[in-house]
């Protein structure tokens, strides 16, 4: 009876193994790829790709030199701008809108054109600072009228 529970163990151990580099990628599969329109100029944006790839997201970055035309051909409201906007799935997201609630996001599907960070609040992921601010991700209607999605 022990031999066959230390086989046992062995099995899942050797299948755990040869199963976990193949999971992380699966995950990354699972998350649509996203297309971020920002200035070639802009570092705190560059940052904010990193934080999506390191969240699993596969980034395709288009350098523009007007981001408000980006931003106004995908539907956000100027209201709400910020220095970036990005597309994925059936949303646009506009500034430094964190991972964890694009993924919300993607996994709710509301009836909603997407989410913003207007401004640039410190502490937002690609804005890291000893000193952050409480800011909101609104998520924007179709009508382009906000609610809180989120508070950090």
């Amino acid at each position: 009876m022990t031999r066959s529970i230390l086989r046992g163990i062995t099995t899942a151990l050797f299948a755990g193994a040869l199963l976990a580099p193949v999971l992380p990628a699966y995950a990354a599969e699972a998350l649509p790829t996203m297309e971020v329109f920002k200035s070639p100029y802009c570092g705190c944006c560059g940052k904010w790709v990193e934080h999506m790839q390191q969240a699993g997201f596969k980034v395709k970055v288009t350098e523009v030199d007007n981001t408000e035309a980006s931003r106004q051909r995908l539907g956000m409201p100027q209201q709400y701008a910020s220095c970036h906007t990005a597309s994925v799935g059936n949303y646009t997201l506009e500034g430094h809108v964190p991972a964890a609630d694009v993924k919300k996001l993607l996994k709710d599907k509301p009836a909603a054109r997407g989410l913003a960070v207007p401004g640039m609040p410190a502490g937002s992921p690609g804005m890291e600072t000893d000193k952050p601010q409480a800011y909101d991700t609104l998520l924007i209607g179709r009508d382009g009228k906000s609610s809180v999605f989120a508070r950090h």
